[in-house]
């Protein structure tokens, strides 16, 4: 049995559940605070958190995810200007059962801070800690990239560090064997990266060219068994500008399931 909760404080604002696909019609406003807790019968599930969102294929460990509604500061600046507004809020929750070849890195549902919910990304830098700027853009599946802020320009940005590294954890084990990089590319604002480097949990590590590129930059890694893959050691461009940026970071694969 999987169930879908709208929860404020200790109250449960709207609930529903079933065998199967779980769909949840909440009527109200938002507050500071909600969130939105997914219980699922199996790990592999699809998630929508928002009508205004693409559906999440996501990885469960404990089975049970809690969103919180990006509500408060910035949050909201990364994602379309009507989400979690308004008085109807649809969301559902159903078995994700497909294991084709894909983007695994893709989660429109990931969130800053802690999460039980893969994959997930994080940095050691997010340009002034702002959402705009932060590590989970990059796999949140929009690639327009020739502009920089707010929805849909999000990107992760490094402050201008020179050891900004990022890194995606996809809480279990998947087979994978390529990725793409599509860097920002609000020139002559960015600047743009023209090497980097691939540190993959297995011990692999590559180093890659890249180029002032609107678009995808693929790399090939050959397969490996991972649990997270890294970005690191990236050479900025002799541009006056001080700002390259990652747009959208894609990695193509399959889940491992036991005696695969």
């Amino acid at each position: 049995m999987s169930k879908l909760q709208i929860i404020r404080g200790q109250e449960i604002l709207a609930q529903n559940s079933g065998a199967g696909e779980v769909q949840l019609l909440f009527t109200g406003s938002y507050q500071p605070g909600d969130r939105i807790v997914f219980e699922a019968k199996q790990e592999h599930c699809v998630v929508q958190v928002d009508q205004s969102l693409t559906p999440a294929r996501v990885f469960l460990p404990d089975r049970r995810m809690e969103y919180r509604l990006p509500l408060s500061g910035d949050n909201l600046a990364v994602y379309p200007p009507h989400a979690f507004a308004g008085e109807k809020h649809l969301l559902s929750l159903k078995p994700d059962n497909g294991n084709e070849y894909r983007n695994l890195a893709l989660n429109p549902a990931d969130q800053r801070g802690e999460v039980t919910a893969y994959p997930h990304a994080t940095a050691n830098v997010e340009t002034r800690d702002e959402s705009v700027f932060c590590a989970r853009n990059v796999i949140d599946g929009l690639h327009i990239a020739n502009g920089h802020g707010e929805w849909p320009y999000q990107s992760w940005g490094i402050g201008a560090r020179t050891d900004a590294e990022i890194t995606l954890n996809f809480g279990r084990e998947v087979e994978i064997d390529a990725m793409a990089l599509y860097l920002r590319a609000d020139f002559p604002h960015d600047a743009y990266w023209i090497e980097g480097t691939a540190e993959l949990s297995d011990g692999f590590t590559t180093t890659f060219p890249l180029q002032q590129l609107n678009g995808a930059q693929q790399i090939q890694l050959g397969k490996h068994r991972v649990q997270w893959i890294k970005l690191h050691h990236m050479i900025k461009c002799d541009m006056p500008s001080a700002f390259p940026a990652l747009r959208q970071w894609e990695v193509y694969g399959t889940d491992v399931y036991p005696n695969t």
